[in-house]
């Protein structure tokens, strides 16, 4: 059974920076899986925020937070990150981690296609 944890979402002022992480488990990873963050604010869907590959060094993001988010891994960790800078209130939402198996073919952004979720973890970003 896969499990993703998230951690490291908080208040932060606009302008300022979080790293979430996210911790998966229940089996072996591989570049054959996909990882996404997901995000949700109060009232919206939840929406795609960027998707990688374990191992493997391309990432895909939103238009929203291109330039000033980063996803990284750490496979012997079994981690995913995202790095957030320049955080707006706009951003503030519940952030989630999910995977998926893809052993091939572009970074879905889709959340239907993903398997596994965590339980996310909440960001505030006030202004």
């Amino acid at each position: 059974q896969v499990q993703l944890v998230e951690s490291g979402g908080g208040l932060v002022q606009a302008g300022g920076s979080l790293r979430l992480s996210c911790v998966a488990s229940g089996r072996t990873f591989s570049s054959n899986y996909q990882m996404g963050w997901f995000r949700q604010a109060p009232g919206k869907e939840r929406e795609f925020v960027s998707a990688t590959r374990w191992n493997v060094d391309t990432t895909s993001y939103a238009v929203s937070v291109k330039g000033r988010f980063t996803t990284s891994s750490d496979y012997a960790k079994n981690t995913i990150y995202l790095q957030m800078n320049s955080l707006q209130p706009e951003d503030t939402a519940d952030y989630y981690c999910a995977a998926r198996w893809s052993p091939s073919g572009p970074h879905s952004r889709n959340t239907k296609e993903y398997n596994y979720w965590g339980q996310g973890t909440q960001v505030t970003v006030s202004s």
